[in-house]
């Protein structure tokens, strides 16, 4: 079974405020922007044109890869509030 297929059995109840918040600033000095590479959900993608970080909170594991990854600690992690997040249906 490949990662996408394991992926699709998750189960989501976003909050409408994000668990995850950026510092832009000092994602701009990162070289290699590690949380878009390491994030099994593709949550982060470094827009160009905007230079900031943007998030897509509402597919996140909460796997916390991306606080490790970051050589610049540049992203605040939190769990999502009370019932919201993922929930994994197959263990």
């Amino acid at each position: 079974m490949v990662l996408e297929d394991k992926l699709f059995t998750v189960k989501y109840v976003p909050d409408t405020i994000s668990h995850l918040q950026p510092d832009n600033e000092k994602c701009k000095t990162c070289e290699n922007k590690a949380c878009t590479i390491v994030c099994p959900a593709n949550v982060y993608e470094w827009d160009n044109v905007q230079n900031k970080l943007i998030v897509n909170y509402e597919n996140c594991l909460e796997c916390g890869v991306c606080r490790i990854a970051c050589a610049k600690h540049s992203l605040k992690w939190e769990y999502p509030k009370g019932t919201k997040g993922v929930t994994f249906k197959l263990g």
